[in-house]
């Protein structure tokens, strides 16, 4: 992978089609992101599939903001991927455009999850690219809490 995109991966002994349930239903975002930052879904389809676009409210600390995400890549119960801009046009020319990307490839009884942070497209990359070595601790942690969620 190149300098913009940072992975992790963790085997589950859980079967893909759980795990692409689960992660294809924004309104269940905040139940796993390890972040801590994505609060609730909004405008939300009924099923994601290619172009398919879902509303999420965000918070930093104190600070609200909601982004925009848009499918860009999706193959039932083995590929997701979505790019998120801010719903602010005038936030949109200087930030967003990052990619989030989850792929599912079956283990025997398991399943690897690799989730992807790709900043390819960001708008500024010198701007989200000091929040390489967070995003990979928040991504850790967003795979222990889908196994989690999921292994029981």
């Amino acid at each position: 992978m190149s300098n913009d995109v940072e992975t992790v991966e963790r085997l589950m002994p859980v079967p893909a089609e759980k795990i692409f349930a689960l992660i294809a239903d924004p309104r269940r975002h905040h139940e796993f992101d390890g972040s801590g930052t994505v609060q609730q879904a909004n405008t939300v389809p009924d099923h994601l599939a290619l172009g398919a676009s879902f509303g999420m409210d965000m918070k930093i600390g104190l600070l609200p903001y909601k982004m925009i995400s848009t499918v860009i890549e999706y193959e039932e119960n083995r590929l997701l991927a979505w790019q998120t801009r801010p719903n602010v046009a005038l936030l949109g020319k200087v930030i967003g455009g990052r990619i989030w990307r989850y792929e599912l490839v079956p283990q025997g009884d398991g399943t690897l999850v690799r989730e992807s942070w790709d900043i390819s497209e960001e708008r500024v990359k010198s701007a989200v690219a000091p929040m390489r070595s967070a995003t990979r601790k928040a991504m850790t942690s967003t795979l222990e809490r889908i196994e989690k969620l999921l292994a029981r």
